[in-house]
């Protein structure tokens, strides 16, 4: 049952003062940061599936708390679970050998991740992909879960079937837990005009604290928030993917700044050393409103914003959502891209 609480889409037009200063060296304010070095060499094929499984899509990938090891959620062999027999969250150990994998029945769409200070591993089921008979499957979907490393269920966030309004969850896209336990959650895949729009914020219970956030391009409003990261001064940065650009906020709400010159964020990342690693699925030939950005992996600074290097996305010329979604990164300097279109998950080296 979800917890109670009382009582856009135009393209966003960031001011070049806003996030000039932070731009690729050697681009104008505003201009796209495409031509940057890639010092990374693509790992394909390096997590191996049982022998019969096939990658489905996926757009959540997470590193375990040993630094090394990566969590998935996978959507069992195709873009949603409805209807399958197979676990859809894989624990995969540094060799890409598959360790442990659970949550057989239990999801839709797992969308977004999260691995909490205690190694617990959180996703989302944002019930947003698939056949309209799938995403609907009654009593299904619009869920957060908290599990153990071995996969027991520790907790539930949201209403089965799910809830807008003053209820919760309505395709819920990611989860963030804080150093001290509190849980962020971003709300809100669609761009229809009645779609949610917002954060959401519980204590390390589940208890609801507060909610943000409006449908809109304005400071502190969103139009798909779909990414959550948190740097080491404790700010929340947002994916606000159909804005095309990042909102930072403190963890009270407050809006701090805006970036663009990260693209059109699906997945960010944060590390410990405050580099900031962001997918674009969305930008390129898929996206005429965006069509001058690369689509690929930006990776550059927390502190500054400077964006330093690009992993392109080899296909060019892709019609449909392409190159990583979720992103992560492990104590190596390891990054991981999970991606939907191409149903992947790639490793990315330097040399």
């Amino acid at each position: 049952m979800g917890i109670r609480f009382p009582a856009w889409a135009a393209l966003a037009v960031i001011p070049a003062a806003v996030w000039s200063p932070l731009r690729a060296q050697g681009s104008p304010p505003g201009a796209p940061t495409n031509n940057l070095p890639n010092p990374y060499q693509t790992i394909s094929g390096w997590a191996k599936l049982p022998d019969g499984r096939a990658w489905g899509s996926t757009s959540a990938v997470a590193v375990a708390r040993d630094g090394t090891s990566i969590w998935v959620g996978e959507r069992c062999g195709a873009n949603s679970c409805a209807g399958s027999e197979l676990d859809p969250v894989l624990l995969f150990d540094s060799t890409g050998k598959l360790v442990r994998s659970f949550g057989k029945g239990m999801f839709l769409s797992p969308h977004g991740i999260a691995v909490d200070p205690e190694g617990n591993v959180w996703l989302t089921d944002c019930a947003c992909t698939g056949t309209a008979e799938q995403r609907n499957t009654p009593g299904k979907g619009h869920l957060v879960y908290k599990f153990s490393p071995d996969g027991a269920l520790l907790l539930t966030l949201g209403k089965p079937g799910g809830g807008k309004g003053t209820e919760f969850f309505y395709q819920p896209n990611d989860v963030l837990v804080a150093p001290n336990g509190d849980i962020f959650v971003a709300e809100g895949h669609s761009d229809a005009a009645d779609a949610n729009a917002r954060i959401l914020k519980f204590d390390r219970t589940g208890k609801l604290v507060k909610t943000w956030g409006i449908k809109g391009s304005g400071p502190g409003e969103f139009a798909q928030p779909h990414a959550l990261a948190m740097d080491s001064r404790g700010r929340l940065f947002v994916g606000d993917r159909s804005n095309n650009r990042i909102q930072i906020f403190d963890q009270d709400g407050k809006f701090l700044a805006e970036w663009a010159q990260f693209s059109r964020p699906s997945g960010i990342e944060i590390d410990k050393n405050d580099v900031i690693y962001v997918a674009d699925s969305e930008s390129g030939s898929v996206n005429p409103g965006h069509r001058d950005w690369k689509r690929g992996i930006r990776i550059g600074s927390a502190r500054d914003g400077k964006v330093l290097y690009l992993i392109p996305d080899p296909d060019e010329q892709a019609r449909n959502t392409s190159a990583a979604e979720g992103v992560a990164v492990d104590a190596r300097g390891n990054i991981y891209g999970a991606e939907v279109g191409p149903r992947a998950l790639r490793r990315y080296v330097k040399p």
